[in-house]
């Protein structure tokens, strides 16, 4: 690994003026916030941008705050200030609980929720957390503002939507209401998990069965993924049948993913993860709507 190569490096004052940057030569620029994969990649001679732009100090990108009922991360808030954010806690505690097993303390202190969601990782734990929060970023230019759900956001393997000159500003995500429950599963050998599974069960008015569900996978494919028919299965199910229909229902979910092989593992493995930790979180969800807490831990796999 060689050292940094020369770059000029800009410390935009506002959105605009990091919009005005970074749309001067959109092939030459790159935002920086965090950096944790940004410099790892510039360190390896895979990226040689020749300006950086400086996105840390801009203000109003790393505040925490509730709007309209929404959940709004700032994209410099960092992974560390979700998981100690009483807000969060309060209103999303999956979101602080998954942010406290993202890599490790010290990517936790430096690493943005914002540099997460734009570099579009395959292996993201907040890409596929958030898609079980309807979450939607939020994009601004010097041209205007606008928001994308975050399942149309990620296209692809480091690649999004965001357009030459949009800065992400922020993240927000819809707390579920009350008497939901879910679960966030992961698995990986690796700092960045092999797979991750988000479940969100949302009761019917009488709270004996499921109304309506989500459920994502990601890490085993290009981009994570909502599984629109594992949802239909669960929607109308009696609560307490969830846990002896979850082989079954990971199984499906196991049929619908797109696995891609890599050095976490090969397609197969990654398929038969799927139906084991989909299986895994759904049980884990239903105990939690019936008020038990998974007990289960297991050696690399984590349950939030």
């Amino acid at each position: 690994m060689s050292g940094l190569p020369p770059f000029t490096l800009h410390r935009a004052a506002s959105v605009e003026d990091a919009s005005r940057l970074a749309a001067l030569d959109p092939s030459d620029a790159l935002i920086y916030a965090g950096g944790t994969e940004l410099l790892l990649l510039m360190k390896a001679g895979l990226v040689r941008p020749r300006r950086l732009i400086d996105v840390k100090r801009v203000p109003g990108l790393a505040g925490i705050a509730e709007d309209g009922g929404d959940l709004v991360i700032g994209a410099v808030a960092t992974h560390r200030d979700v998981e100690r954010s009483a807000l969060v806690r309060a209103r999303c505690p999956m979101v602080a609980g998954v942010a406290r097993h993202v890599a490790n303390v010290r990517v936790r202190s430096v690493g943005t929720v914002g540099g997460n969601l734009a570099f579009a990782d395959p292996h993201s734990d907040l890409a596929t957390l958030f898609l079980a929060f309807d979450a939607r970023v939020a994009l601004a230019s010097a041209s205007g503002a606008r928001e994308v759900a975050l399942d149309d956001f990620v296209l692809g393997p480091y690649e999004t939507a965001r357009r030459d000159g949009e800065i992400l500003t922020a993240v927000r995500a819809r707390p579920w209401p009350s008497g939901a429950a879910g679960a966030y599963a992961k698995f990986g050998v690796h700092e960045r998990p092999t797979l991750a599974v988000a479940v969100a069960l949302f009761p019917d008015s009488a709270r004996g069965r499921v109304g309506s569900a989500r459920v994502a996978v990601g890490c085993v494919g290009p981009r994570p993924a909502r599984l629109a028919q594992v949802e239909a299965a669960l929607a109308g199910s009696a609560v307490g049948d969830i846990a002896g229909r979850a082989g079954a229902l990971g199984s499906l979910a196991a049929a619908r993913v797109q696995p891609v092989g890599d050095l976490h593992g090969s397609a197969d493995y990654k398929r038969d993860m799927t139906r084991v930790f989909v299986a895994r979180a759904l049980r884990a969800a239903a105990g939690r709507l019936e008020g038990r807490e998974p007990d289960a831990r297991y050696a690399h796999a984590v349950v939030v």
